[in-house]
């Protein structure tokens, strides 16, 4: 079933296909880091605060993984070719909308809301299309590696593009080249021949979507709260506890609707697999880990040492650095080594990476001193990325791979909705505790990685592919 071709036509085949997925990609990431070195500029000029600004960024990543799901579902609906420019157009706006802001609430409608939902009906397509495009394995392997190093390398390099472009120009501009980079994108993806859709197609699950999305919300913003009210007995937890709640109803529905022989939204045996469920759970804890430290980074050297943006981005360079090296290596590593191997040795790398932060920097320390835990952290990042994506992805066969590429999607942008949500509330609580807030922050991010790496020890030695039926 793979469309590419034997010799020359294939290799262009597999980059027209290719080329706009792995853009898309990557600006999506792009969006979700470049914030982090520009937070005390955008609060001063849009008369805000750090927490406003926090707010924005976890609610973008939110958007994404509480849509995910269902912009995947849609997929099968209405196209993956459709869904990825429709989601284009949106995310486009979104960033049109953000960079004329003129202050916090319609940045929030723009860059949180619409480059959101943009994000979450373009982002399943890519992973989708890879999939249907490529039934080799190794060959699909590869590609993914392409657009999962995209990702990685978006995220990474966010901080030092969105640094260079706001000291230089300004922050609005990061927007602006966001809509120029999407109507590129535009462009390149009418050359995408979309494989026909089944000819009976699964009805939308509102209700589920409804569940799905308020329940990842509800634990998320309660998270959010503990800004303002502590992680002590507070209505934070009782926002914590709605969404988990919400979320079990979910289940229930999504239970309920399958044996009447109904679609849902997701299945509920996709959560019954041992191998994809651990691959899950170090997706999420990646970008949780990813997301949370730079955030803390950032804050910690524009907020206590006073750098600029573009200091702020040159300062995260190692670990950019460190992803853009991983993801080159990823293809050759992962022909040679087992995905566990290279989860648990990326894993490995990011506490070491953490733990030398942890013993080298301080408000006073030297530049250097962060140079060598960044870059490991950051190896150790893009060392996993990929092989976690193969491994949720090949545990289940192909007609399935629209349901797991959306939760799988969900859950990494779950994981940076809350690393950006709790590395600013440790921040916040240990600075009213009289605590270090930097080292505070850093040692809780380090202990996430230290589950992650629980996680990866626990994988099997090799994927056990659950049959469609």
């Amino acid at each position: 079933m793979t469309r590419t071709v034997a010799g020359s036509r294939g290799v262009a085949s597999a980059g027209s296909v290719i080329l706009p997925l792995a853009l898309a990609q990557f600006i999506a990431s792009y969006a979700a880091s470049n914030m982090n070195v520009a937070i005390s500029t955008i609060a001063d000029d849009l008369d805000t605060d750090v927490a406003g600004i926090q707010t924005t960024i976890t609610l973008f990543t939110l958007t994404m993984a509480a849509l995910m799901i269902p912009g995947s579902k849609l997929t099968d609906i209405w196209g993956r070719k459709y869904c990825f420019i429709l989601g284009l157009l949106i995310y486009g706006a979104g960033a049109l909308l953000a960079a004329l802001a003129p202050g916090l609430a319609l940045l929030t409608v723009g860059y949180s809301l619409l480059e959101g939902v943009g994000s979450a009906l373009l982002i399943p397509p890519i992973y989708i299309l890879v999939t249907v495009f490529f039934d080799d394995l190794k060959t699909r392997a590869k590609w993914f590696g392409v657009v999962s190093g995209a990702a990685g390398l978006g995220a990474a390099a966010g901080p030092l593009i969105g640094g260079l472009i706001t000291s230089s120009v300004g922050w609005r501009a990061s927007f602006l080249l966001q809509v120029v980079v999407v109507a590129l994108i535009v462009f390149l993806a009418r050359r995408i021949d979309d494989p026909p859709l089944p000819a009976e197609r699964p009805r939308f699950d509102v209700l589920g979507a409804v569940l799905s999305a308020a329940g990842l919300f509800l634990v998320v913003f309660g998270v959010l709260q503990t800004n303002t009210y502590g992680w002590g007995l507070s209505r934070v937890w009782l926002y914590v506890a709605l969404g988990v709640l919400v979320l079990a109803g979910f289940f229930v529905h999504a239970r309920a609707r399958e044996r009447g022989g109904r679609t849902p939204l997701v299945s509920v045996r996709l959560f019954r697999n041992r191998t994809s469920n651990l691959g899950l759970v170090t997706q999420t804890v990646q970008w949780l880990v990813m997301q949370g430290s730079f955030f803390v980074i950032s804050v910690f050297l524009q907020q206590e040492r006073g750098y600029s943006a573009i200091q702020t981005g040159l300062m995260l360079v190692p670990a950019t650095v460190g992803v853009l090296l991983a993801s080159a290596m990823a293809q050759r590593m992962a022909s040679r080594h087992p995905q566990r191997l290279l989860i648990r040795g990326g894993f490995t790398l990011t506490v070491v990476g953490l733990a030398l932060l942890l013993a080298l920097s301080r408000q006073d320390s030297a530049v250097w001193t962060f140079a060598p835990g960044l870059f490991l952290m950051g190896f150790g990042i893009g060392a996993m990325l990929t092989a976690s994506v193969n491994v949720v992805q090949s545990a289940w066969p192909e007609e399935v791979q629209g349901d797991i590429s959306g939760v799988s999607r969900s859950v990494s942008n779950l994981g940076s909705s809350l690393g950006v949500a709790i590395a600013g509330s440790v921040l916040v609580a240990a600075t009213a505790g009289g605590n270090p807030p930097f080292l505070t922050a850093i040692l809780v991010v380090g202990c996430f990685a230290l589950v992650g790496w629980v996680a990866a020890l626990l994988l099997p030695r090799a994927p056990r592919r659950v049959p469609a039926t």
